[in-house]
């Protein structure tokens, strides 16, 4: 085993065990089916759909497409409200759709749109929103769905962080017109690369099936569509995960226990709040670091860890399209400039955790 694989790290993908894939395997060579809708495709959509309490769900090939054909399905061709600390997968999605990103500032405690600035922004040209859920939490649904009844807007939620989440008892994606998930392997669950979308009506359901298959419905050529179907072998790994995935969740809840414990009081760390309404599914546990009570900023503290075999991350780096959007959303920009997330999986010990802890230690002054 080389020091990689022994490293802490955040995003560090659950894999199914081998001998489990092996049988699964076999059963797709004998058949010879390996895309285009096969049986496992079709079982894995049937499960999500139950699992998620979604029953107008569609797979795709990622989540970008799950974004980009569910923006194109909504008709969101005018201005969508967005926030720009998301990763760029949301904005290049609605662009690709026709759509014209336009920004507003986060809440400084969650991290996520600003429900209190939505209105603002709203013009004659806007057609939609597109919150992004972050870190396994839940954005402002209830708020969010409001403003967008009473302006006659469509929302579209990027999901990507948020599989199996739920508000006030409600799975997050009965919010909205339509929720785009991504199962790629940095997500808690994944099928290597992969996608959903969880949409409101069996009728926009049937448009999103022809989207991710080149535009072909029951008559033949319906639209402009694309490829973005999930393959076989990428759905038997979905259908394993999924076999496992709240044994995972569970798991990841004990590790961000021992994270709150042991970082509550730490001088220059700040932990997110919690949500009570939102059921998490602990995919991330995200700090923020203040240079001036810990002693080094978000980027050199990342490299200080990874010297020592622990590998954080930066979320988000960079606003999207920064050049155009700088001084003009400071909370958007602070969090840019100071959240780090700590490496959480089902494996981690409470000695691992401990280990992590030990080296987010403020610098002696």
């Amino acid at each position: 085993m080389d020091s990689w694989e022994k490293a802490l790290r955040v995003c560090r993908p659950q894999l199914p065990a081998l001998e489990k894939l092996w049988p699964g395997l076999e059963d797709i060579w004998a058949r010879g089916w390996v895309s285009n809708f096969g049986p496992v495709h079709e079982e894995l959509e049937r499960r999500l759909s139950a699992r998620l309490g979604a029953p107008h769900l569609a797979l795709t090939s990622t989540g970008t497409s799950a974004l980009q054909l569910a923006a194109i399905a909504l008709g969101l061709t005018g201005e969508v409200i967005t926030t720009p600390f998301t990763f760029p997968a949301t904005v290049n999605a609605l662009r690709l759709a026709g759509a014209t990103p336009v920004f507003c500032d986060i809440e400084p405690d969650t991290l996520m749109l600003d429900v209190a600035q939505i209105e603002t922004a709203i013009s004659g040209r806007t057609c939609g929103i597109a919150p992004v859920h972050l870190f396994g939490g839940a954005v402002r649904v209830d708020a969010i769905d409001s403003v967008a009844h009473r302006h006659g807007l469509r929302v579209l939620y990027d999901a990507a962080h948020a599989f199996g989440v739920t508000f006030q008892g409600r799975p997050i994606t009965d919010f909205g017109h339509a929720s785009a998930l991504s199962f790629h392997a940095t997500k808690i669950f994944h099928t290597i690369e992969g996608g959903a979308v969880a949409i409101g009506d069996p009728v926009t359901r049937a448009r999103i099936l022809s989207l991710r298959n080149h535009g072909i419905g029951p008559d033949g050529f319906d639209e402009l569509g694309t490829n973005a179907k999930l393959n076989e072998i990428q759905a038997l790994i979905g259908l394993l995960l999924l076999d496992v995935i709240d044994i995972e969740i569970a798991a990841r809840r004990e590790v961000d226990a021992h994270y709150r414990e042991r970082l509550a009081d730490r001088p220059g760390i700040r932990l997110m709040p919690p949500q009570p309404e939102v059921g998490r599914n602990y995919a991330f546990f995200p700090i923020q670091v203040d240079e001036s009570g810990f002693g080094r900023d978000a980027t050199a503290t990342v490299a200080q860890m990874a010297d020592q075999g622990i590998h954080a991350r930066q979320y988000f780096p960079y606003l999207c399209r920064p050049e155009a959007l700088k001084g003009r959303f400071p909370a958007a920009e602070r969090a840019a400039a100071t959240t780090i997330c700590l490496p959480i999986d089902g494996t981690m010990t409470e000695a691992d955790v401990e280990r992590v802890c030990n080296e987010l230690q403020p610098l002696a002054r």
